[in-house]
């Protein structure tokens, strides 16, 4: 693939997931503490982001403390990062979002993986962007598990078959 896809990363919820409660998230995470409070976070997620076909970028409001903080915990280099313009604008039942990383994307094709994405945000991008997109929303309570990062490479693979 000359040019690889755009992966855009939510943080809170794909690779921290909040919503456990009393349960577990996927296997592979375990508990360490970040800020003072009990989070997940499975290690060996940054190798396998990596193993992905992307070009992996930090979509998240932790922005550039996602470098700073967890990119060392998860083994990843630092990564590109969205930057989110104060009152990022929403369209009708669009996330705040999806219009930024539109243009971010420029054209290019991308994933965005994250636990907020609704079907207007998949209709926005389907309207405004002309390349393949996929929007994969995550479980926040389970967190990135191996039927995500396996959603996540056919759908790059079929990118380099179409």
């Amino acid at each position: 693939m000359p040019h690889r896809p755009l992966l855009f990363l939510d943080v809170d919820g794909p690779l921290i997931p909040y919503a456990v409660g009393e349960g577990r998230p996927s296997p592979g995470y375990a508990p360490l503490r970040l800020g003072g409070a009990r989070r997940w976070l499975n290690p060996r997620h940054g190798a396998a982001l990596l193993a992905l076909p992307y070009r992996p970028v930090w979509a998240t409001t932790w922005e550039h403390d996602a470098n700073e903080v967890l990119a060392p915990l998860l083994g990843l280099p630092e990564l590109p990062v969205v930057e989110w313009p104060d009152g990022a604008p929403a369209y009708g039942r669009t996330h705040f979002k999806t219009a930024v990383l539109l243009d971010y994307a420029a054209g290019r094709p991308f994933a965005w993986v994250d636990d907020e994405i609704t079907d207007g945000d998949r209709d926005f991008t389907a309207e405004h962007h002309a390349a393949p997109a996929l929007l994969h929303r995550v479980d926040p309570a389970l967190g990135l598990g191996a039927d995500d990062f396996a959603a996540l490479a056919r759908w790059a693979g079929r990118l380099t078959r179409d």
